[in-house]
């Protein structure tokens, strides 16, 4: 790779780490300054003097600054995971064992921030003032910058090669127009051998080259053959044998992105219901009143505990049973990741109902006082919803970058965290359509009510494990029939 293209890879992330920066810089100085500011309420005291919003030019400063953040780490949590595992060589058994190393101690090192974050980070802007909470997080990513730099001269870089997201459009488009032609199968074939679209591509990476050894299309998903044995209705749209195929890999990984969802679904209730359990339990440790809102510590530190158990003591020991090179593949990792988020639906339901039951026997369906049970009990759900996460995410993640083409490694593990955000959003559904079928038979909706000790959150769990249940079976028929393409997921040693 050239001194150019080294310097525009490296723009092009520092562009990404700059959008997150100016975020953080522009809610530091919001959160600094009086004047940007709501006023200073405190409805506990004035409850005839409702808090007041912020809007016009404070409000678009505020959303400015969370939209850039969110930009940022989107960009950054989309391209670190592929640049990271590019340093490995995939065409060697160590290689592989080191890139599959690397996605356990990148869920591992993603959780060791979450816990600054969620202790430290809290702790300072609850006691401090959130300008200083912010102010902490820009520190930390100026401070990132020089450390990603110091090793550029050691990094393995690809050259780019265009947006795949191009490639996916050009190729869907051609095929559903040249869909519309009236063509028999004579004229296709023939048109098949003569069309300028079957000559190698050259701007590909010499390995590539080598595994196109046929110019003929294969034979699944079909349909989208039809992009390069017709003639394109315009030259924009005329595409190579190899960008089709690279769209069907594709197009095979959705349905186990898809099947991933629900597990999101699952672990938006961490951050939910889970919190509000807690806070109507006894959150006392010995002298230390633990704040429910600092629940998350519990998934996190226990991914940190199972990621170097999983590398370094559950893999060699698959290893050598199976006498695989993988010891687990990923689309069983997946699976086991999966499972567990039935369990943990299933646990769930069941700590809900003792804890009903505590609030029964208490007299205290109706008050807000602490019940006499501990919140330790949550910590079963989160002990489970936290293996589940790190069994699937770093699986995922490293199943989307072994099987996807080079050129879509980057979109197709920023699937990943598309998964994470769907799940929230369809968890928000779900909620609204469970009150409005609950609500609407004469009875109290099952997730709203005076105290939490009303809500049936226990049927609200059962459903989810049966629906992790149904996705869990959805996910078999689709994991069953897919055959990897990458070197080492299946092989011996």
């Amino acid at each position: 790779m050239t001194k150019e293209m080294l310097e525009n890879d490296h723009h092009k992330l520092f562009e990404i780490i700059a959008g997150t920066i100016y975020g953080l810089i522009i809610l530091t100085i919001q959160a600094w300054t009086p004047s940007l500011k709501p006023p200073t309420c405190d409805p506990s005291t004035t409850p005839s003097m409702p808090c007041q919003e912020i809007d016009g030019g404070k409000a678009a400063m505020l959303f400015i600054g969370l939209y850039l953040v969110a930009l940022g780490v989107g960009g950054i949590k989309g391209s670190l995971p592929t640049h990271g595992a590019e340093q490995f060589d995939e065409n060697t058994p160590q290689g592989r064992k080191q890139r599959s190393t690397f996605f356990n101690y990148f869920v591992f090192c993603l959780s060791f921030g979450a816990l600054i974050a969620v202790t430290f980070v809290v702790w300072v802007e609850d006691n401090k003032g959130w300008e200083w909470g912010f102010a902490i997080s820009t520190i930390a990513i100026l401070v990132s910058i020089p450390i990603f730099f110091f090793g550029s001269g050691f990094y393995r870089n690809k050259i780019p090669s265009g947006s795949p997201l191009t490639t996916i459009c050009k190729v869907l488009v051609a095929a559903m127009l040249k869909g519309c032609m009236s063509r028999n199968s004579s004229n296709a074939i023939a048109n098949l051998s003569a069309s300028p679209s079957f000559e190698p591509e050259t701007n590909k990476e010499p390995e590539e080259n080598a595994k196109q050894t046929d110019e003929i299309p294969t034979q699944s998903l079909k349909f989208l053959n039809r992009a390069v044995v017709y003639k394109p209705a315009h030259p924009a749209l005329q595409c190579t044998v190899n960008q089709v195929e690279d769209v069907k890999i594709v197009l095979k990984i959705l349905p186990i992105f898809a099947c991933t969802i629900a597990l999101n679904c699952c672990l938006a209730q961490l951050s939910t219901f889970s919190v509000e359990q807690a806070a109507s339990m006894d959150t006392k440790l010995g002298s230390l009143k633990i704040p429910p809102a600092s629940l998350p510590v519990f998934p996190v530190v226990f991914i940190m505990i199972l990621a170097p158990v999983y590398d370094h003591l559950i893999i060699p020991f698959a290893r050598r049973v199976t006498n695989t090179e993988m010891g687990i593949t990923h689309l069983q990792r997946i699976g086991i990741g999966l499972f567990l988020s039935i369990i943990s639906m299933a646990v769930a339901a069941l700590v809900e109902i003792k804890r009903k039951r505590v609030a029964t026997d208490s007299g205290l369906l109706d008050s807000t006082a602490p019940l006499p049970i501990t919140f330790f009990w949550i910590a079963l759900q989160y002990l489970f919803l936290g293996s589940a996460d790190l069994f699937t995410l770093a699986g995922l993640l490293e199943f989307f970058f072994t099987e996807a083409p080079s050129s879509m490694r980057s979109l197709a593990t920023s699937l990943s965290w598309t998964s994470l955000a769907m799940g929230y959003y369809l968890s928000s559904v779900i909620v609204s359509i469970v009150n409005n079928v609950t609500g609407n038979s004469g009875h109290s909706p099952w997730l709203s009510g005076y105290t939490i000790n009303r809500y049936h959150l226990d049927r609200f769990y059962w459903l989810m494990c049966v629906l992790s249940t149904l996705n869990f079976l959805h996910y078999l028929f689709w994991a069953m029939r897919y055959k990897y393409r990458s070197a080492g997921a299946g092989a011996s040693k």
